[in-house]
C-alpha cells in the first residue's frame, strides 16, 4: 500500500537555530535508511515551507506512523505531521 505523508517544521514554536546540523544530519541518515529499507519510495523537500512529502511503501498506515516516530526532528517535538492519506490507484487509467 502507498501512502502520501505531508510535514512541515514548527517554526512557529521553534526559531531556525534550533534546527541544528547536527541534527539535520541525524535527520537525513534516518530517511537514509527508512529509503534503504524499502519504506520510502520517494521524498521530496516542500518548497513552500520547511518539510517534507513522503510517498511511503507499506503494509499499513501504522508502519508509517511507526516511522515517523523515529525521525530526529519529530522526536523533538519540532515537526508537525499534517496529512497521512492511504493511495489507491487513479480509476481513469484502468480499461474501459
Amino acid at each position: 500500500m502507498q501512502i502520501l505523508t505531508l510535514s512541515s517544521r514548527r517554526v512557529d514554536a521553534f526559531p531556525p537555530e534550533a534546527f541544528t546540523s547536527e541534527l539535520l544530519a541525524r535527520e537525513s541518515q534516518r530517511v537514509r535508511e527508512l529509503y534503504a529499507s524499502g519504506l520510502i519510495r520517494q521524498i521530496w523537500k516542500r518548497g513552500d515551507v520547511g518539510g517534507a512529502a513522503i510517498l511511503w511503501e507499506v503494509p499499513d498506515e501504522g508502519e508509517v506512523r511507526a516511522a515517523l516516530a523515529t525521525l530526529p526532528i519529530n522526536q523533538a517535538g519540532m515537526m508537525e505531521i499534517l496529512f497521512v492519506v492511504p493511495l489507491a490507484p487513479y480509476a481513469g487509467f484502468c480499461p474501459a
